[in-house]
């Protein structure tokens, strides 16, 4: 029980990476706030958490309004008293070279990548502060290290994510808080069905194309990361500061012959 009497805030956990985390949390002991913009799904999470003895509870919010992600924040902090983990892992894809993008398309990516990353996170810190002690994870992607065909702005918002990573753990090493980035690759969730499809003609072709870049020959599943980031939100992790954690099959490390 790695996170016992914890209290972990999990955006987008509705579905894919998020709700596999929230299902890995709330068995490691931690009681799990699920939040996510569709109440359907996150109501889904937090039932399979429930009818497996774990504790959740759901929050709608749409985490680029600073207005509903401050009012979140004060609902758990009045109903649970602290907020010890937060994954900010709520993303959406975007697909096209710089020429073809729609400048909404650019904003709509980039107000979700990095706006909801930075609100959540302005909100929680200032509890974390007072307690001198906190983890955050922020989901960045291995695209943000590497170029990848067609996918300017999705990779342009991971690179700012990354980069916020470092620059808010400067200013919060101080107050004990560890925030560091997860950096997926392929992993077999319907956020990235969903961008393949607009990328490719045929599913099919598009997942033989994606194993082949990777060492592993394989594309990565939802536990794969959450995994990771249970580890991220563990004391096991507590010498990690800033850093980028890569569950990628090999992407950035090599590429074979």
């Amino acid at each position: 029980m790695k996170l016992i009497n914890k209290v972990a805030l999990i955006t987008g956990a509705g579905s894919g990476i998020g709700k596999s985390t929230a299902l890995l949390f709330a068995q490691e002991g931690a009681t799990v706030i699920v939040n996510d913009i569709n109440e359907t799904q996150g109501m889904e999470t937090v039932r399979e958490i429930t009818n497996n003895n774990g504790e959740a509870f759901f929050i709608k919010t749409d985490v680029t309004n600073a207005i509903e992600v401050e009012n979140m924040v004060n609902k758990i902090i009045s109903d649970h008293g602290k907020i010890d983990i937060l994954f900010n892992n709520a993303g959406i894809s975007g697909v096209g070279a710089a020429h073809e993008l729609d400048e909404d398309t650019w904003d709509r990516v980039i107000n979700v990548n990095v706006k909801g990353v930075f609100l959540p996170s302005k909100y929680v810190i200032s509890h974390m502060m007072k307690r001198k002690e906190g983890s955050i994870i922020n989901m960045s992607s291995c695209v943000a290290e590497i170029g990848l065909m067609r996918r300017t702005v999705y990779s342009a918002s991971k690179g700012a994510v990354l980069a916020l990573t470092k620059s808010m753990q400067v200013d919060y090493a101080a107050y004990n808080i560890r925030i560091n980035a997860l950096l997926p690759g392929t992993i077999l969730t319907p956020f990235v069905e969903d961008y393949l499809s607009k990328s490719y003609d045929n599913l099919e072709e598009a997942f033989n194309t994606i194993k082949k870049r990777q060492l592993s020959e394989e594309v990565g599943r939802p536990e794969d990361v959450a995994k990771a980031a249970l580890f991220l939100a563990s004391d096991e992790s507590k010498f990690m500061m800033g850093s980028p954690l890569y569950i990628d099959g090999g992407v950035v490390s090599g590429k074979l012959a």
